[in-house]
């Protein structure tokens, strides 16, 4: 497995950022490096997105800090120039993931049926991301899903909460969960990261019930 990826195996959840301004960025990184949780997938849905890699990865060099809602070969190059370390797509787009892997850059592209995982597969991938999870089965689809591709492992993301990351994490095939619970956007609005670190600490304890 990729080193960024035993990484992310290691912190359980990853936390997938959606930010409307760039000067939220640095107290948003602080708020889960505070919780406990050193990681952020930023996603490219805002124009604040890449300023807001660069801030974090900047000013929290420690963080991993990666790319969501890829969606071209130039948000690719823009993300990694400001500092991301791992690309997440929503669907399997050949070119993106031919692009990432010929350049050595960690891809986890989204796949939700045999097909996608096929061409996953082709291009020399082992973790892919299992989206839109809850809706697609959830961990149900999972397990059946992951029985004819052995090695094969899984970040879902998608309707994962508090109440439901635990049943996930607790199955061996899955590597993380992605989830936007403790990063809501209205907390971040509201600049009430005191709450995103509180939510974001739970979160952690959460992980390390799953797997004790």
């Amino acid at each position: 497995m990729h080193e960024v990826l035993e990484q992310i195996q290691k912190l359980g959840i990853v936390p997938v950022v959606v930010l409307n301004d760039a000067k939220d960025a640095e107290p948003l990184a602080k708020a889960l490096c505070d919780g406990g949780l050193p990681c952020a997938e930023v996603t490219f849905r805002t124009a604040a997105a890449e300023e807001s890699i660069r801030i974090m990865a900047e000013k929290f060099p420690h963080m991993l800090i990666g790319a969501g809602t890829v969606l071209t070969t130039d948000q690719v190059d823009r993300a990694v120039a400001a500092g991301a370390k791992f690309i997440v797509s929503p669907g399997l787009n050949p070119r993106i993931v031919k692009y990432c892997v010929e350049k050595g850059i960690l891809i986890t592209p989204g796949c939700c049926n045999p097909s996608d995982i096929e061409q996953a597969l082709e291009n020399g991938l082992d973790v892919v991301k299992f989206f839109p999870a809850e809706p697609a089965g959830g961990l149900k689809m999972i397990k059946a899903i992951a029985a004819p591709y052995v090695g094969l492992k899984f970040m879902p993301t998608g309707g994962i909460n508090a109440a439901n990351v635990k049943d996930y994490l607790a199955y061996d095939r899955i590597v993380a969960c992605g989830g936007s619970w403790m990063v809501k956007g209205s907390l971040v609005d509201e600049g009430n990261f005191a709450e995103i670190t509180r939510l974001t600490k739970e979160a952690v304890a959460i992980v390390k019930e799953a797997r004790s």
